[in-house]
């Protein structure tokens, strides 16, 4: 059989043109003030909630209406979002998934999703804090009233009290696989404790032992079990050990008086109550944008 050469140059031209020609043409499925949401978004944005385990093409659609409009808005009010603060948004998404940043982009792939649709939403949200922090901030008000009354409700016998504090703890080099022979030594030393000034010298007779000063602390800056051991111990007293992140710890006592003090309280509160009635003045926010907006199918 008699074989035909195809010339270099036409091979060339072959090769540019597929190169040129879009894998998929992308279709206008709708328009949000004349912006186009393409059913490749749609579907692209589809496979990142499944794997969130949100399924559903509705979703997907009223997700990327949503951020149009929170695009939209921020940048009628002058905010931009970096290339550089999506980079750390997505760094900062793969360490609360502890994945890397590369392990992270494999699970996408892995699930059908370009990276892009996650910096997409990403910079949505982000342009949207913005506005948050700005136009929608000053539409909250918080009544000091009432966090006050709430926080003193919130005051216990087990977190009325303030405390000067010493930390003991020991430490694990080799990571938490020796927690339980570090807990054993920290029991030992608690046996032996006699009290603040002689922390310092009895640490000393164990291998990577410290003591620090903590300082004045009221019962309400702990959370409740370990207020609550605190509140049955008195002046010169340890704390049973509790692993901690690099170590075994205990709190020594060194000075303990009552205290009705509410702020921290009233800190936790303010700011609960605050992110709570943000987050509704957020969404009645782009409710009322929807409202006016023009949504029509592509």
């Amino acid at each position: 059989m008699k074989m035909h050469r195809i010339p270099g140059a036409v091979l060339a031209i072959l090769a540019l043109l597929m190169m040129a020609a879009p894998a998929v043409a992308a279709t206008v499925k709708i328009k949000v003030n004349g912006d186009p949401i393409t059913d490749i978004q749609i579907a692209q944005r589809a496979k990142l909630k499944a794997l969130e385990g949100k399924a559903g093409q509705k979703a997907a659609t009223d997700e990327l209406i949503n951020e149009a409009l929170m695009a939209q808005e921020a940048k009628r009010l002058g905010f931009s979002v970096s290339d550089a603060e999506i980079d750390q948004a997505v760094l900062g998404l793969a360490q609360q998934l502890k994945l890397s940043q590369s392990n992270l982009q494999k699970v996408l792939t892995d699930h059908g999703v370009a990276m892009q649709t996650l910096r997409d939403r990403l910079r949505a949200n982000l342009a949207w804090n913005k506005v948050t922090a700005t136009a929608i901030s000053q539409r909250v008000t918080v009544s000091e009233a009432d966090i006050d009354k709430e926080a003193k409700a919130k005051l216990t016998a087990a977190n009325s009290f303030d405390y000067i504090l010493k930390e003991v703890i020991f430490l694990m080099p080799g990571g938490q696989g020796n927690a339980s022979s570090r807990t054993a030594q920290a029991n030992q030393y608690r046996k032996s404790f006699q009290g603040c000034d002689n922390a310092v010298q009895l640490s000393l007779s164990y291998t990577d032992a410290a003591v620090r000063d903590i300082g004045r602390r009221h019962a309400t800056q702990f959370p409740d079990p370990v207020a609550k051991e605190l509140s049955t111990l008195g002046v010169g007293s340890l704390t049973k050990p509790r692993v901690v992140q690099g170590g075994v710890s205990m709190l020594a006592i060194c000075g303990k008086e009552s205290s009705t003090d509410t702020t921290f309280i009233a800190n936790d509160l303010r700011q609960n109550v605050g992110n709570g009635a943000l987050q509704t003045e957020a969404n009645k926010y782009l409710a009322e944008l929807k409202a006016k907006a023009q949504i029509v199918n592509g």
